[in-house]
């Protein structure tokens, strides 16, 4: 049974839905792990089931803010500064930190989300192509992030699915 107000995280379709009041409000493409859906510590792959948003980090911070530790750099994202640290795993302009809400499937020991730092946050948008790429967490294209970042609220439930 699903929330009235949630977020949908289809890894098959590579999509995100915003769901409210059992109405889909909008879509956003996404891209999650290459390695594909899985709970494990270290796995590189995106939990699968019930989450909520633990945490939102970046509030009022500008466009293509760079973060490392979940914490702003200071430093602004441009094709410069990707030719400078080629090697960075970039998480840019918000992050929204997950938390698994299942006992033992994505809470708890090897398979807790939050320990395992899983979020949706922007990434370069030249890195958007409708794949699965990333090392676990949920890319959005910049713009998708802040807009979603400004309609959910702590504690809101995400489910992810393949």
């Amino acid at each position: 049974m699903f929330p009235d107000s949630h977020l949908d995280i289809c890894l098959a379709t590579q999509q995100l839905t915003l769901i409210q009041n059992g109405q889909a409000l909008t879509t956003y493409p996404i891209s999650t792990a290459k390695n594909g859906a899985g709970e494990l510590m270290g796995s590189g792959c995106t939990p699968r089931g019930w989450h909520s948003i633990r945490a939102k980090i970046g509030a009022r911070l500008p466009l293509y803010s760079v973060f490392k530790a979940r914490r702003a750099t200071s430093e602004i994202y441009s094709p410069e500064l990707a030719a400078q640290y080629p090697e960075r795993d970039w998480i840019l302009t918000r992050i929204l930190w997950l938390g698994g809400l299942e006992p033992h499937k994505n809470r708890y020991g090897q398979v807790d989300t939050t320990w395992r730092y899983i979020y949706l946050h922007g990434c370069p948008d030249e890195l958007m192509n409708g794949q699965p790429e990333s090392h676990g967490c949920i890319r959005l294209y910049n713009a998708d992030m802040l807009n979603l970042f400004n309609r959910v609220s702590v504690g809101m439930r995400v489910f992810s699915h393949e």
